[in-house]
């Protein structure tokens, strides 16, 4: 499935990366006033490689998880499997959700930040000409960092569902994980603030979903051990 995805994207990698190119144009003046260069005579195909490669993940996607899930579950018992594909499924739209908010809000402002240090000092022009190499790591960062960011709520469910952190401790833990989103949103943002925000208030936000979902979760667990005591109590009686 990778190997037929990546020749496939291989053909349709130039649309692919003018697509991940339009925040640069469009903060450089339009499609006129952007300009790309590369400085090593290999530095473009490879980048295609790249750009390829990390399109045949993204749609040959779904095909690993179908698989890995085909291994897994006949290990599991029903009621395990009941548990943990949900968080399967939930895992594309939230890491979707996060590539997008990188991607079309996020990534803007920061290259509006960055290219703002264009300036004149001590009479010498200082001029954004970035590689088109260096370009497509910074925007997967972007788009992988902010995609990877959204799975927080899969992560910490699956932990409470195993029974390795409760929900109280994360109750408790709350103070840290603000810090954490914080601190994450650094990492993977520029410095600017606005770019960091965006990050760390969605993650802040997702911290609380996953919360809800653990109460709700637990609650319907909750309900299903009671029935299921109450058959056993009543099968006993008889």
């Amino acid at each position: 499935a990778l190997l037929v995805s990546f020749l496939a994207a291989f053909g349709f990698a130039n649309e692919v990366f003018a697509f991940l190119a339009r925040p640069l144009a469009a903060a450089m003046g339009g499609a006129e006033g952007g300009r790309l260069i590369y400085t090593r005579l290999f530095e473009a195909f490879f980048v295609q490689i790249k750009v390829a490669f990390f399109t045949a993940i993204f749609f040959s996607f779904p095909v690993f998880a179908t698989q890995i899930w085909r291994f897994v579950a006949p290990g599991l018992y029903r009621e395990e499997k009941q548990a943990f594909l949900p968080f399967l499924l939930a895992t594309p739209p939230l890491f979707l959700l996060g590539a997008a908010m990188g991607y079309f809000l996020a990534l803007p402002v920061a290259i509006r930040f960055l290219l703002g240090f264009q300036k004149e000092a001590g009479g010498i022009a200082l001029e954004a000409l970035p590689a088109i190499g260096d370009y497509l790591g910074f925007v997967m960062q972007f788009i992988m960092g902010f995609g990877i960011a959204f799975l927080l709520p899969v992560l910490l469910m699956i932990l409470e569902r195993a029974g390795i952190v409760t929900r109280e401790q994360f109750r408790n833990g709350r103070r840290y994980a603000i810090l954490g989103a914080f601190v994450i949103a650094a990492v993977l943002t520029p410095p600017d603030v606005l770019s960091q925000f965006m990050l760390a208030i969605p993650l802040i936000l997702l911290y609380e979903a996953a919360l809800i979902g653990m109460a709700i979760t637990g609650r319907r667990r909750a309900r299903a051990a009671a029935a299921r005591n109450g058959a056993t109590a009543a099968s006993a009686a008889e």
